[in-house]
């Protein structure tokens, strides 16, 4: 019995002990010290080669590099409604005022307080204050704006800032690795990284101005709200871009960003530093893009250069022999494609500069040597002169209807000639839908004065032209009820 009784006692102990480590645990186990925790796998599922550690420290270099460059603009301004589409970011005052606070970014361009940044940012501005990256504050004046670059230069009283280095945006590539830095949505110091997904890019109808000029650099860097007149920068560290607009349908990112090429920002900053203002030349031509059909009208080999459409009477190219229906094809050795290519080069240029155009004319490449002369806001588009070839007014309307092309098409008497301010030209009557007219942007009330370069009086001189013309491109020149005249491409059926 004794014994039994020792081997319960024993049971016992041991049920204890066991119990007792249960309680401390929980789950039977020793809770270990905070020295013992330990998390995770023992390594890396993936080990970055030097290349890829190499490739991450571009990154945080320049953002280390180039932030402190960077300036956040708060800006009290006249109310105007809106941003006209770009990514300045107001806030409303309330209260039925006439003002608005708004935010933005700017670039420290020299070391004594030139900041570059957007016009829309400090246009119509009563105050300017500059938040600089350590987080000193300054009024700042505006020293000038451009508003058809939508470029401005501001100034603070400062010394040894940190001025960005600005690079060369004519060596830009699709696909090249970018980050745009600035202060988004008034968050301070944003850094974010893309590539370069177009170049040239134009059309976007940004500025509201016929003179405006957009040859955007295209990013899918993510630019929000306040990263107007930020810096878009390569991995070198180089400002190659003034972040300036978002493609948007509700107000911040979904997708692309627009910046405005260094080069171009350069030229009109030190214009505005210099002068207050730009000097800008100006050609004095109304210029188009070349599509397929109208090129081989031309006689060229493929879409290229800018058809000029209309001159500026006593502008720089109707001094220089430039003419309607020539083709610029390169202006300094600059091959040009599309009519904001020409532009922006253009805008870079002082009044008095001299530019080189390569143009084709009747089938061959000719040079002419073009002087700048400034806008002249009283200037008017020189119109053709004409032969007053009058149709009489009782002459009966005659129609012919031209299938191959879809276009139908009408003799005008004097009165409607008159009502065009044209000389001569026949009036399509009506355009067939999806036809080859239809897809060259011809439609109903469009008067039709050349063909082939020949004038057309009548139908009869139209059916002749184009009879003649089967199984080639033929050109036509087209004017509508506000006197706006193009060229046009017209591929006729065998």
């Amino acid at each position: 019995m004794r014994g039994k009784s020792i081997l319960g006692a024993l049971a016992l102990i041991v049920l204890g002990i066991l119990f007792g480590a249960v309680l401390v645990s929980g789950f039977g186990w020793v809770k270990p010290g905070l020295a013992d925790v330990k998390l995770g796998a023992d390594k890396s599922p993936v080990m970055a080669n030097a290349d890829l550690n190499n490739f991450s420290q571009a990154f945080i270099d320049v953002s280390e590099k180039v932030t402190p460059s960077i300036v956040q603009i708060n800006v009290v301004a006249e109310s105007k409604g809106g941003s006209g589409g770009f990514d300045f970011f107001p806030f409303d005052l309330g209260g039925g005022s006439q003002e608005t606070e708004g935010s933005g970014s700017g670039i420290i361009i020299s070391n004594d307080g030139y900041i570059l940044t957007n016009n829309h940012v400090v246009e119509s501005a009563k105050k300017v204050e500059v938040i600089l990256n350590d987080r000193r504050k300054f009024d700042a004046k505006v020293v000038g704006t451009d508003p058809l670059t939508d470029l401005g230069v501001i100034k603070i009283n400062a010394t040894n800032l940190p001025a960005a280095y600005l690079g060369n945006s004519d060596e830009l590539k699709v696909g090249q690795w970018v980050m745009a830095i600035g202060n988004p949505l008034s968050l301070s110091s944003t850094v974010t990284a893309g590539i370069i997904s177009a170049l040239n890019r134009g059309s976007l109808r940004l500025i509201n101005d016929s003179y405006g000029v957009e040859n955007f650099i295209q990013t899918d860097a993510v630019i929000n709200p306040g990263n107007s007149g930020g810096a878009l920068v390569d991995l070198n560290g180089a400002v190659i871009g003034i972040n300036t607009a978002i493609a948007s349908r509700t107000g911040t990112y979904i997708g692309y960003g627009f910046a405005i090429p260094i080069n171009l920002a350069q030229n009109v900053a030190k214009d505005l530093i210099a002068n207050g203002k730009v000097n800008r030349g100006y050609i004095g031509v109304q210029i188009r893009e070349i599509d397929a059909a109208l090129a081989k009208s031309l006689g060229l080999d493929k879409p290229t250069g800018v058809i000029v459409e209309k001159i500026v009477e006593g502008g720089a190219a109707a001094s220089a022999d430039v003419k309607k229906g020539d083709v610029i094809l390169k202006v300094d050795d600059k091959v040009v494609n599309a009519p904001n290519t020409l532009q922006s080069y253009i805008a870079g240029k002082s009044a008095g500069t001299k530019v080189n155009l390569t143009i084709w004319r009747d089938g061959k490449e000719i040079t002419r040597t073009v002087v700048l002369k400034p806008r002249d806001e009283s200037t008017e588009v020189a119109k053709t002169d004409k032969s007053s070839q009058q149709q009489d007014e009782g002459l009966p309307s005659e129609s012919l209807k031209f299938d191959e092309i879809g276009l139908t098409v009408r003799n005008l008497n004097a009165a409607e000639l008159k009502k065009y301010n044209l000389d001569n030209g026949v009036l399509i009557s009506d355009v067939k839908p999806y036809s080859i007219g239809y897809d060259q942007g011809l439609g109903r009330g469009i008067v039709i004065t050349k063909a082939d370069r020949k004038e057309i009086n009548n139908v009869n001189d139209l059916q002749k032209i184009i009879n003649n013309s089967k199984g080639k491109a033929l050109l036509l020149e087209v004017a509508d009820a506000n006197g706006n005249s193009r060229f046009v491409g017209i591929e006729i059926p065998k």
